[in-house]
């Protein structure tokens, strides 16, 4: 604020956005028929309640790109062309952006970024059908980096209104959503700041506070804290991402979910990506109600469970579960595991089990405060502890390339799960080994998960050496 009069007494109102480029002018034509002063004109009611008196705003200046971006060139990362990928040099990103792609080690897009980017990056909304794994984060993370880098906002910001926002269902995820993104970020001078229950709200503020934010990811409830309490405002939202959408709808969030749409720009006046595992009837609703004139892409769950991992199902009686999964873990290829059960209780008695029988081990389930959630995964990330149990909402926020095995001690009621389980391993072009223990009182579930698949699973009994 050097050399800045503060706003605090009597607010100002934030300039208007500056023009996109001519490229992005075109390719976005019909949303710009309506321009930003019509939009002013007429807000939505949660708009106009926003922009009352009471909004306490200050000025600050824009932030500086990273020094560390001068010393570099494109030039110092090489990618020789190969026949039916796509490079990230193809895109024409902005060279901040692929600094930080280049020190990730991302060579080539994956299927779904090789589908939706060349239309994201030109301004189109998009819905996409994509598990976690196949490389969604990045896309729109890349999405928002470079239209924000190449249409950056005339004069002053304000803090407390986000150019950027993206909403995803569960705290884990959030946060590494946040931890990719500062990833490609890094030398781009963008700033992100994520907003979850759980974790100390004053925090939290004080992090949103502290210079203009251009992202913003948050899990649903939280958001609306920061909105209802006048912290935050959307108003200015360019980007908006909805992550796991169907996971969203399962959890309740909807309702939430469309109050925060609401009070964001009309969906012509800003770039709309949903994604989701799977598309219901209620899902595609959503979607057509939140995005104008999408591309849909869709990336096949059987090609994300198969191509990487290798699935065994077991045999076992019901007394014969926990003999197997001990003998499994002291086994010296199995390094890191990730163990789902159906319900929060089973997850509780089958950690205190793992404990007492000698194994470090640590538990991902709602009812687990988040500070020690955190915690635990940084320690699994980390190698400190090298298995986790976890129940189906816990885990999805789970992302850690280098697990060896995932185990499903329970098979999953819905087939969708068992996809995502197993997601958790033969991430990033590594290969894993899933194994699911089917007994006589879950074994019915398997047709299910076969037809979801369109394969087979084989299943077996045990090696004897598990069931010594």
């Amino acid at each position: 604020m050097t050399g800045k009069p503060t706003a605090e007494s009597t607010p100002q109102p934030a300039p208007a956005k500056a023009p996109k480029p001519a490229a992005k002018e075109s390719a976005r034509a019909p949303r710009k028929e309506k321009d930003s002063a019509a939009r002013e004109a007429a807000p939505s009611a949660e708009q106009q309640a926003s922009s009352g008196s009471g909004r306490r705003r200050k000025r600050r200046k824009q932030p500086s790109p990273a020094q560390a971006q001068a010393a570099w060139s494109i030039d110092q990362f090489a990618v020789e062309p190969e026949e039916g990928k796509t490079r990230f040099h193809d895109l024409g990103l902005d060279e901040r952006i692929m600094h930080g792609i280049a020190d990730l080690g991302f060579k080539f897009c994956s299927p779904i970024q090789a589908a939706v980017l060349p239309h994201t990056l030109q301004g189109s909304d998009a819905i996409g059908k994509a598990q976690t794994g196949t490389g969604k984060t990045a896309a729109f993370l890349i999405t928002i980096f470079n239209d924000l880098l190449a249409n950056p906002p005339e004069g002053e910001r304000f803090i407390g209104e986000p150019r950027a926002l993206v909403i995803a269902p569960t705290r884990e995820l959030v946060m590494q959503i946040a931890a990719d993104a500062d990833d490609l970020a890094k030398y781009t001078g963008l700033k992100v700041v994520t907003l979850i229950g759980g974790m100390d709200y004053q925090k939290q503020l004080n992090r949103l506070q502290r210079d203009v934010v251009d992202l913003v990811v948050a899990t649903p409830g939280r958001l609306l804290d920061f909105m209802g309490r006048r912290d935050l405002f959307l108003d200015h939202v360019e980007a908006l991402v909805l992550d796991e959408a169907d996971r969203m709808l399962d959890m309740g969030f909807i309702p939430q979910v469309k109050r925060i749409v609401r009070a964001a720009p009309r969906k012509e006046h800003r770039q709309t990506l949903l994604f989701s595992a799977t598309f219901t009837q209620d899902i595609i609703n959503l979607a057509q109600q939140w995005t104008y004139e999408p591309v849909s892409v869709e990336i096949e769950p059987e090609h994300v469970a198969t191509d990487t991992v290798d699935q065994k199902v077991y045999m076992v009686t019901s007394e014969e579960r926990y003999r197997v999964l001990n003998n499994l873990l002291r086994r010296e290829d199995v390094t890191s595991v990730i163990i789902f059960a159906n319900r929060r209780d089973q997850v509780r008695r089958l950690h205190e089990r793992l404990r007492k029988s000698g194994f470090a081990c640590g538990i991902l389930s709602g009812e687990i405060p988040q500070a020690k959630r955190t915690k635990t995964l940084e320690q699994f990330k980390s190698g400190e502890i090298k298995v986790l149990v976890a129940t189906d909402v816990a885990g999805r926020g789970i992302h850690v390339d280098g697990v060896s095995h995932v185990v499903n001690f329970n098979l999953p009621e819905d087939p969708e799960d068992y996809v995502h389980r197993i997601g958790r391993t033969g991430r990033a072009g590594a290969s894993g080994t899933s194994i699911s223990f089917a007994s006589e009182d879950d074994a019915f579930l398997l047709p299910d998960l076969e037809a979801l698949l369109g394969a087979p699973l084989v299943c077996t009994h045990p090696p004897a050496e598990l069931l010594a």
